[in-house]
């Protein structure tokens, strides 16, 4: 990976983490068990897969790639596993140790499969009555390196 892709990832990352905080903060028992029908993940459950994807992109930036399923807990301890595995991921990508994996496919397997679940959770609250405010991406504060829950307030909400 050279340095601009390096960069592009983490920027991807710190995206990710604006997007699913937004996504997830204020959620609570009653929307983590919500369930809009058969067969359909809770909310609880996805972002527990969400931590698993995450927590496979590092093995495999790490070149042993491992994929493990992480029985889901409460929503606050996965919200933290979030938010914890996405740091770590970042840390390694911002490290200088070679990365054992294209960035191609880091970002078109773990990355944008993590994307994808963060706007099923969106629909989801939606479906719950427990709606987020839209936002303009394109002028939200997201910095490279900021992978917590301290995400700054939205720029440009309706």
């Amino acid at each position: 990976m050279n340095d601009s892709e390096r960069q592009l990832i983490r920027h991807t990352l710190a995206t990710l983490a604006y997007r699913c905080s937004k996504t997830i903060r204020g959620g609570d028992d009653e929307f983590a068990n919500f369930r809009a029908g058969d067969g359909i993940r809770t909310p609880l459950e996805i972002l527990a897969h969400i931590g698993d994807l995450l927590d496979w992109a590092l093995t495999q930036a790490n070149g042993e790639e491992k994929w493990s399923n992480a029985n889901p807990t409460s929503w606050t301890e996965q919200a933290d596993r979030f938010h914890a595995a996405l740091k770590i991921l970042d840390e390694r990508l911002a490290s200088d140790q070679p990365i054992a994996c294209t960035y191609e496919k880091l970002f078109q397997g773990p990355i944008a499969d993590a994307l994808t679940h963060v706007g099923q959770l969106a629909t989801l609250r939606h479906l719950a009555g427990k709606k987020i405010t839209g936002e303009n991406y394109f002028v939200a504060k997201i910095e490279t390196g900021r992978t917590g829950e301290d995400q700054p307030p939205g720029v440009y909400e309706f």
